[in-house]
């Protein structure tokens, strides 16, 4: 293989790419056409997209080209999950420099697609485009398989919110990383790679979550999103919340408040969702909360201090 994604050229990138690329049962036509063909058994397709921008989403030398695939393919997996649909495919556009080595674009693939087979999706095409920095974007497809979408604006007074997945762990991986480290490792893995509770938001679904919301931008923020659409108040309980160990090592060795990193912090990708109060849930489902008349969402009964979550434009 050439050295560099320029020696190889468009079209030999793009072959070299889909090569690492199985196919699955509902793709009836797959990456080689203009466009590719993919299975709606019911009629109805579920659509998300996200961009993943070098230097603002990820840094080459903190995560390696399997790690941003892996990241870029959870990120959208787990919008679909949040409909209370089942993920079946992924379309990539990728803009590299000309430079970067050819291996890295294999590589990023080769993630893309792995993360894709644990809810067996496919990477069914894309497109590849010159650019100075490393830009994935990613588009996914599901199915609701004849159910309804679990949105944002379905919660109700009286119901509960609870929570599947991590919460926390990525912001403090980020934290460590951003300082120059390179342990806890399993803090650091959290931010190179989420761990998205797959299965969770049809399982929601069926067991009549009233809405949902994946949480890749801190659980306050995202809530805020579910209480501002459902036009209700959410309360969230903080002695509910699990802070792990290693969020309580990282925290103490930064003078940090670990609790303010899984009240706020992004892309762990876990679920929250809002249920009929007197529901049993399974126990990976955890009750932090509830749903009240009126807006906004309180942390204990009251305002929170500090910023509820990542907006892309605050700051610079």
């Amino acid at each position: 293989m050439p050295d560099s994604v320029g020696d190889l050229g468009e079209f030999g990138l793009i072959g070299a790419v889909t090569a690492r690329l199985p196919q699955g049962p509902v793709v009836l036509l797959g990456p080689g056409d203009d466009s590719a063909v993919v299975a709606a058994p019911d009629g109805r397709v579920v659509v998300t997209t996200d961009l993943l921008v070098e230097n603002r989403h990820f840094r080459r030398d903190w995560s390696d080209a399997a790690d941003v695939g892996h990241k870029a393919a959870a990120q959208n997996l787990s919008d679909i999950e949040a409909m209370g649909a089942r993920p079946t495919s992924l379309v990539v556009g990728l803009g590299v420099p000309a430079e970067l080595p050819a291996s890295w674009a294999v590589e990023l693939s080769a993630g893309l697609g792995e993360e894709a087979a644990l809810v067996g999706a496919s990477v069914v095409g894309g497109d590849v485009v010159r650019s100075p920095l490393v830009v994935v974007s990613v588009t996914a497809l599901g199915t609701l398989a004849g159910g309804a979408p679990v949105t944002r604006s379905g919660a109700r007074p009286g119901d509960v919110v609870a929570v599947c997945g991590r919460l926390g762990w990525a912001e403090a991986g980020y934290q460590v990383l951003s300082r120059g480290f390179r342990t806890p490792r399993a803090v650091v893995e959290a931010h190179r790679r989420p761990q998205v509770p797959y299965g969770a938001g049809v399982e929601a679904a069926s067991l009549g979550a009233t809405a949902m919301c994946d949480v890749s931008d801190g659980l306050l923020g995202d809530l805020g999103h579910v209480a501002a659409a459902s036009g209700v108040a959410i309360d969230v309980d903080p002695s509910h919340l699990t802070v792990a160990g290693p969020l309580r090592e990282v925290a103490s060795a930064l003078g940090a408040d670990p609790l303010a990193w899984v009240l706020t912090g992004g892309d762990d990708n876990a679920l929250v969702a809002t249920f009929p109060a007197g529901l049993e849930l399974p126990e990976r489902w955890t009750v932090i909360g509830s749903v009240s008349a009126g807006s906004g969402v309180t942390v204990g009964g009251a305002e929170y201090d500090g910023p509820a979550g990542h907006d892309h434009f605050a700051g610079s």
